[in-house]
């Protein structure tokens, strides 16, 4: 019960059926810190509670990095906090983390979070700031290069969660796609304008998709008709006669403009080329991907930096996911990591 302003009680408004299935109405999920229980048994059969995130390959993340007192750490890409919630207390005593991310809803919710547990400005410091922007960041702290650097790469479980930030195809909502709404173009505006062949060869490079031309022919037949999530989903479906495939092809589609709308590989590139420049001797960095068109362009990094003797060591192999964490968190199974070390 709540009381409403003239000092009655109001009801929480009552989901249809017997579990909550729209996003406000998961008032449970969305405060953990009231309803515990609640949020155990959501995990316990594998979900992800709505507007939080799971951190992913944890364990193999710290192995990687191996934070120490004192050390300075960058987390590129903070999120709901979970990998720094892990770093930061190995910095101590006298470590410090600065946690970035480019999400203007989000940031400030997980810097709540984290001070709430005990990190205060000399330990955390939080900045929205795109990872790709690590050189100023330097720049702007006075510091020559950093220890550890982590970036957990492509869209977080709140944002997918949330249908009004526009990425699931799975509920209704503006076909928006931006990590930072108050930045660049949405996805509906793209779709209004893009021509049909370039938008194949952005299915084809951001999301290796197969059917790219029959699906950017039936996305450009609509051109102005796709102003929601669902909308743009249906027309793919539609474009592939409604197959075995069609989610699949609905997924990558979905991931092919969201990478698009906001420069993440040419974001990514940009970190890459500068990054072993702002690590110190013995610096390490670890880098999850989601992807091939990531994954490909890291493991390239990586290679041509140990070459070069910019690294001295790097994973030998891709690094995924155990059985048990897949199982538990199925948003964690396309999840590769791959680590470096500066010479």
């Amino acid at each position: 019960m709540m009381d409403d302003e003239t000092g009655g009680h109001k009801r929480r408004p009552h989901y249809r059926g017997t579990h909550p299935r729209a996003f406000g109405e998961k008032y449970k999920e969305l405060s953990p810190e009231r309803y515990a229980g609640d949020i155990e048994k959501v995990m316990a059969r594998g979900d992800t509670p709505a507007g939080s995130h799971r951190p992913i390959m944890v364990t193999e993340i710290m192995q990687a990095l191996r934070p120490q007192p004192g050390e300075i750490a960058v987390d590129g890409t903070l999120g709901y906090g979970g990998h720094a919630g892990a770093i930061l207390p190995a910095l101590l005593p006298g470590g410090r983390l600065y946690g970035l991310d480019v999400d203007p809803v989000e940031l400030p919710k997980t810097e709540a979070r984290l001070r709430a547990g005990g990190f205060t400005p000399d330990v955390l410091r939080v900045r929205r700031l795109n990872f790709a922007a690590l050189p100023q960041l330097l720049a702007a702290e006075g510091l020559s290069g950093v220890d550890i650097f982590l970036a957990d790469l492509g869209v977080s479980s709140m944002q997918l969660d949330n249908p009004e930030r526009g990425f699931t195809f799975k509920r209704e909502g503006p076909l928006d796609l931006r990590m930072n709404p108050e930045k660049g173009t949405p996805a509906v505006e793209l779709l209004a304008t893009i021509g049909e062949e370039k938008l194949a060869r952005l299915l084809k490079e951001n999301a290796d998709e197969p059917h790219a031309e029959a699906i950017a022919h039936a996305l450009t037949a609509r051109r102005g008709a796709l102003a929601t999530t669902t909308a743009l989903a249906a027309a793919v479906r539609e474009a592939l006669s409604g197959g075995e495939e069609a989610d699949d092809a609905v997924r990558r589609t979905f991931q092919a403009l969201r990478i698009a709308v906001n420069q993440e590989f040419s974001a990514l590139d940009t970190l890459l080329h500068v990054l072993p420049y702002c690590l110190n001797p013995g610096g390490r960095v670890a880098i999850l991907t989601f992807h091939s068109g990531e994954d490909r362009r890291v493991k390239r990094a990586f290679q041509e930096g140990l070459e070069r003797n910019l690294y001295s060591e790097i994973s030998p192999a891709v690094l995924r996911p155990t059985s048990e964490e897949r199982h538990a968190n199925p948003r964690a199974s396309s999840a590769k990591l791959r680590w470096a070390v500066r010479a």
